[in-house]
């Protein structure tokens, strides 16, 4: 198994840097829904909520994220995906609620100002954020981060830039929830990893609610019908859902996952995952370090015995930061060794590569069920309304939207994913990591 998934992320690492050259050739398929067998929901293209989000400003998707039930992992109970994070609306800007005739004197008497005070203090606790936001200091929001499997690249790299500004959103009012496919042994993994707080985390094992989000799912090809079955039992085997671990296997469902997510890997209806692989090469000029210098990613060499710890098996990789590289028997120092200041080559690459041993040493882990495997994510932000706004009923409106569009694409501005937090957090939402900037 392990050795199967080496090979499959590295041949589609090396077919995404091949035909990126002739990524505007490849045409989207399809993108209607087609039955699968009553075995598993058909997952449409993101373009339809997406418009929905313009239209109705995010109601249809507050709607479902408020009738999803989802699991945490730390107690198993299962509730409402916005349980703990929606924000109860407050009906008079006091402690105390009174009806409407009372004298604004007498409300004054009892700290009608103190929400005054409040958002003068509050004010001070973000010195870097723009004056000019349409967020002010009292504001509350809730922030709902829909992620695919939780052993996917875009899972870890988006929980850590989330992780290291989790004090950051509290201090700003800011709610956070994420919503991961999974099940409990996963998301204790994910989050030991990612450095994330478990309380944050809910997970959706079967990924129901990003199918009623009708979020991407790569071209949404089916598994030909003249493939024959003893195929897919033999591909269900080698990826490891053997029979004797799972007897009621959906061998169709399984290699379609795969083969949607492979295809969007190689940038088939996913346009932004070959520029994204690219970047992670070729470095980014204009985006900060991704890498300590001192941080060492490893991948074990294959074959041997596994359990012999008589003798300390020499790394097959090892690179330690952006400088000393060891591949195999060759050591060698990278051309820009001394540079820093900005993502530079193959440092973004190197950061995916320890994602990459993390998730497949651990696979059955953080992948319980590969049926999923193609499913995406994405990221809503909502806003409390006042009481004196929009006077529709609802206490949540929606402020920011983005739906993933395939692999490597959780973000509208990879170089810096929280960049759409800045209006909230200040200059922290452009380096969560604080590292060298080129800013």
């Amino acid at each position: 198994m392990l050795a199967f998934s080496y090979a499959s992320v590295w041949c589609t690492l090396y077919l995404s840097l091949s035909i990126i050259i002739n990524a505007n050739a490849f045409i989207t398929p399809s993108r209607s829904p087609q039955n699968q067998g009553g075995k598993r929901k058909s997952i449409k293209f993101a373009r339809t909520i997406s418009e929905d989000i313009e239209t109705s400003n995010g109601l249809g998707v507050l709607s479902i994220l408020d009738n999803a039930s989802v699991t945490d992992p730390s107690s198993g109970r299962m509730s409402s995906a916005m349980d703990g994070v929606r924000v109860q609306q407050v009906p008079v800007p006091n402690a105390i609620a009174a009806p409407d005739f009372f004298p604004k004197a007498i409300m004054d008497f009892f700290g009608g100002d103190a929400n005054a005070k409040s958002k003068e203090n509050k004010g001070k606790n973000n010195d870097d954020s723009d004056d000019d936001s349409d967020s002010d200091s009292d504001a509350k929001y809730a922030m709902v981060v829909v992620m695919p499997q939780l052993g996917d690249f875009d899972s870890a790299e988006y929980a850590e830039m989330l992780a290291a500004v989790e004090d950051d959103l509290k201090l700003a009012n800011i709610s956070l929830r994420i919503i991961g496919i999974g099940d409990t042994a996963s998301a204790v993994k994910f989050c030991n990893f990612a450095g994330l707080d478990m309380n944050a985390l809910r997970i959706d094992p079967m990924g129901e609610l990003h199918q009623s989000l009708q979020l991407h799912a790569g071209p949404n090809w089916d598994v030909p019908s003249f493939i024959p079955e003893g195929v897919l039992d033999w591909f269900s085997d080698y990826v490891g859902v053997t029979e004797e671990k799972y007897e009621d296997r959906d061998t169709n469902a399984i290699t379609r996952s795969w083969l949607n997510y492979m295809a969007m890997c190689a940038g088939i209806s996913s346009p932004d995952t070959l520029p994204e692989i690219f970047r992670g090469y070729v470095g980014d000029k204009n985006a900060p370090e991704r890498i300590r210098q001192d941080e060492v990613v490893t991948v074990p060499s294959l074959g041997g015995d596994d359990n012999d710890d008589s003798e300390e098996k020499e790394p097959f990789i090892a690179i330690t930061g952006t400088k000393d590289v060891k591949l195999g028997p060759f050591n060698y120092q990278q051309l820009w060794k001394d540079e820093s200041g900005y993502q530079r080559p193959v440092e973004l690459a190197t950061v995916r590569l320890r994602v990459m041993v993390e998730v497949l040493s651990n696979f059955g882990e953080y992948v319980p069920d590969q049926r999923f495997l193609d499913v995406r994510g994405a990221t809503y932000l909502f806003r409390q309304n006042n009481e004196n706004e929009d006077g529709d009923g609802h206490d949540l409106s929606l402020v920011y939207a983005h739906v993933d569009t395939g692999v490597l694409s959780y973000s509208k501005t990879m170089a810096r994913p929280l960049s759409f937090l800045e209006p909230y957090i200040g200059k922290k939402a452009l380096n969560p990591l604080g590292l060298g900037d080129p800013l």
